[in-house]
């Protein structure tokens, strides 16, 4: 049995692949949203953020082979606890990490207070697309007023962010990743004169956020990720799948 560590889109189609392969496997993601996308590809879903600890106590539960982490590129919180969970209970730990995308001139950090900094030295609105988690923290730093936040659709975060302090207006809820036409257009739409946004990969629509404010003028910050010191790490699910099959295709029977 391998335990996939998810919340992202790949780690979706790394589930399908293992479908199609018959390789047994519970997909593990932190949220309610996470859990709705999970339920539609795994029969295995285990929902809620685990400690060390607890995700420890789950891979001897359930006998976990291989611990896949193919969580979002900041959430190293996830990836440091699996790790050392993976180390206590001796099992191959693998990393699915997105490869990193800054072109050059882009204006990058890497903690929030820096973006904030750099952001309060333009006019005008300050679009976030950081998503909902790290919104205290910003608002530590950032004019309130100011803030224009771009957030999942979700009765949960949407209550959450009005109890921070923003205002329906400032409350973008929509679903992306988006084309560079629609970042264009939701930036202007909100007369954003700066946008701070994170390091998210491809699959993020990250570089379609870039090419929008290059075509608006505007500048974007960019919040680096923490770098880890993984194990084993794939940036292709072709590679990562392979590895997948030469370890377990043809002894199936070990990872009931």
């Amino acid at each position: 049995m391998i335990l996939i560590l998810g919340g992202t889109s790949e780690s979706i189609e790394i589930a399908q692949n293992l479908n199609e392969l018959g390789i047994p496997y519970f997909l593990s993601t932190a949220t309610d949203y996470g859990g709705q996308l999970a339920k539609k590809v795994a029969q295995n879903v285990q929902l809620g953020r685990l400690s060390a600890a607890e995700l420890s106590a789950f891979i001897k539960k359930h006998q976990i082979k291989v611990l896949l982490d193919a969580t979002h590129p900041f959430a190293s919180a996830v990836s440091r606890n699996a790790m050392e969970a993976a180390a206590k209970n001796r099992l191959p730990y693998l990393r699915f990490e997105r490869p990193s995308l800054v072109p050059d001139g882009i204006v990058t950090v890497s903690t929030i207070e820096e973006a904030c900094q750099f952001a309060c030295k333009a006019s005008g609105k300050i679009y976030l697309t950081t998503g909902s988690k790290n919104l205290p923290e910003f608002l530590k730093y950032l004019p309130i007023q100011r803030v224009i936040a771009r957030v999942l659709p979700t009765a949960e975060v949407l209550t959450f962010t009005e109890r921070l302090g923003l205002r329906a207006e400032q409350i973008e809820a929509i679903r992306g990743p988006f084309s560079t036409e629609m970042n264009r257009a939701l930036m202007r739409r909100n007369q954003a004169s700066v946008l701070i946004t994170k390091e998210s990969g491809k699959a993020g629509g990250f570089l379609e956020k870039l090419a929008a404010c290059k075509d608006l003028e505007i500048p974007a910050i960019v919040l680096t990720r923490e770098k880890l010191n993984y194990p084993h790490v794939f940036e292709e699910i072709p590679d990562l799948i392979e590895d997948l099959k030469q370890r377990f295709l043809y002894s199936l029977k070990d990872l009931d």
